[in-house]
C-alpha cells in the first residue's frame, strides 16, 4: 500500500513529473514580457533555439501538444480534406475528436504498429481533383508512436514518404511530441529527424519534464500562418516566459538523461515479458513507453490498474486487456524494479470467480 512515506510509483505517463529544484529556480528567475506582442524574451529565446535545434526557419510556442497538432491541422488543411496518418495516431485517438471539430478533416489510418510504408501511403493518397474522394493534403507521422509503445519511425522510410508526398503536392507534418526520445534512441539529431517534414511539433512536458509547453517549427511563412490559429485556439499567452524558462532548462539538462528512461523501460518490459500471462514484443520497447497485453486467464486491465494502485504502482489502461507504462525522470531504476515485481504478482494472481 502507498503511505505518506512511500509515494506511489507513477508510471501512467511522463507528463506527471514535477519540476526539479534547478528548474524551479530557472522559472523563478525568468525574464518575461507580453508574448502576444512578441515581447517575452524567454519565449523568444526558446523559439529561436528550438528552430535551430530542429533545423527550421522559425518556431512558435503553444501551451500543449494537442494544441500543436490542432494548430498544424488548421494551418495545413481546409475543411473536408483527408489526412493520412499511422493507425492509432495521437491526433486520431487521444484528442477528443478535435481534428474533426476544429479543422473539419477526416483521417485515413494506415500501417501497423505505429509505422507505414511508402507503398501504403501511395495506396491511400487521394487526388485533389477527384470527383468524389476527399483530397489528401497532409501526411502526418508520429515519432515516436505513443500507442504502439514508443516505436521510433524508421527515418529512411519517413524521408521516402515525405518525398512521395511532396511530389503529389501533399504537406508532410511530424507529430514529434517525444522527438527528443526518438533522437536519443536512434542516435540521430532532432534536426535530422525533422528535416524531411514541412511542419514539426515537439513537446517539453513529456520526457523533458517541464510543467508545460510545446512548439511548432517550420518555414517563416508557415509559422506566420500558424500564429493566427494559435490565437483562434486560445493559445496566445501573456507572460509565458516562466514556462519557457523551464523548457530552456530542460533542453540544457534533460535530453541526454532520456537514455536512463529508455533503460528503465527495457527493464520493466523484460520482467513483464517473462510472465506467461503477458504478451509483449521486446522489439517494440525502443524509448520510454511499454505497451503490453494480458491473456484471457489474467485479470483484465481495469482490475490490474486497481490492484496495482492499492500496492503503490500507477499505470494506464489503453483497452480491456491492453496496458501502458511510461518511465520518466521522477522514477529511478530501483522503483522500476519494484514496480515490475508488483505488476507480475498482480497479473499472475487469478481474479476471484
Amino acid at each position: 500500500m502507498t503511505t505518506a512515506t512511500t509515494p506511489a510509483i507513477d508510471l501512467r505517463s511522463d507528463t506527471v513529473t514535477r519540476p526539479t529544484p534547478a528548474m524551479r529556480d530557472a522559472i523563478a528567475r525568468a525574464e518575461v514580457g507580453d508574448d502576444q506582442f512578441g515581447e517575452d524574451p524567454s519565449i523568444n529565446r526558446l523559439q529561436e533555439r528550438a528552430a535551430e535545434l530542429l533545423g527550421k526557419e522559425a518556431a512558435l510556442w503553444v501551451p500543449t501538444g494537442t494544441m500543436a497538432n490542432q494548430v498544424a491541422l488548421r494551418t495545413l488543411t481546409r475543411p473536408g480534406d483527408d489526412v493520412i496518418t499511422s493507425r492509432g495516431a495521437h491526433a486520431v485517438w487521444f484528442e477528443t475528436g478535435a481534428g474533426a471539430a476544429n479543422a473539419g478533416v477526416q483521417f485515413t489510418e494506415i500501417g501497423e504498429n505505429g509505422v507505414f510504408s511508402v507503398a501504403e501511403f501511395l495506396d491511400a493518397c487521394k487526388p485533389r481533383d477527384h470527383l468524389i474522394l476527399p483530397p489528401t493534403t497532409v501526411v502526418m507521422i508520429e515519432n515516436p508512436h505513443n500507442r504502439a509503445g514508443g516505436i521510433v519511425f524508421p527515418q529512411d522510410e519517413a524521408a521516402a514518404i515525405c518525398a512521395a508526398a511532396h511530389e503529389r503536392g501533399v504537406t508532410a507534418s511530424l507529430d514529434g511530441a517525444r522527438l527528443w526520445n526518438a533522437a536519443v534512441a536512434s542516435g540521430r539529431s532532432a534536426a535530422e529527424l525533422a528535416a524531411p517534414f514541412d511542419l514539426v511539433s515537439v513537446c517539453f512536458s513529456k520526457g523533458l519534464g517541464a510543467p508545460g509547453g510545446s512548439l511548432l517549427a517550420g518555414s517563416a511563412e508557415m509559422i506566420r500562418r500558424a500564429r493566427r490559429y494559435r490565437r483562434m485556439a486560445g493559445g496566445a499567452m501573456r507572460q509565458a516566459g516562466f514556462l519557457a524558462a523551464a523548457c530552456l532548462h530542460a533542453l540544457d539538462h534533460h535530453i541526454d538523461r532520456l537514455a536512463e528512461d529508455h533503460a528503465n523501460a527495457r527493464l520493466l518490459a523484460t520482467e513483464l515479458a517473462a510472465s506467461d500471462r503477458v504478451r509483449l514484443d521486446l522489439a517494440t520497447v525502443q524509448t520510454n513507453i511499454v505497451c503490453f497485453a494480458v491473456t484471457d486467464d489474467a485479470p483484465d486491465a481495469a482490475t490490474i490498474v486497481a490492484r496495482a494502485r492499492q500496492r503503490g504502482v500507477l499505470l494506464f489502461a489503453l483497452g480491456p486487456r491492453l496496458l501502458r507504462l511510461v518511465t520518466h525522470l521522477d522514477v529511478d531504476t530501483a522503483q522500476c524494479q519494484r514496480a515490475a515485481r508488483i505488476l507480475r504478482e498482480v497479473i499472475e494472481t487469478p481474479s476471484a470467480p
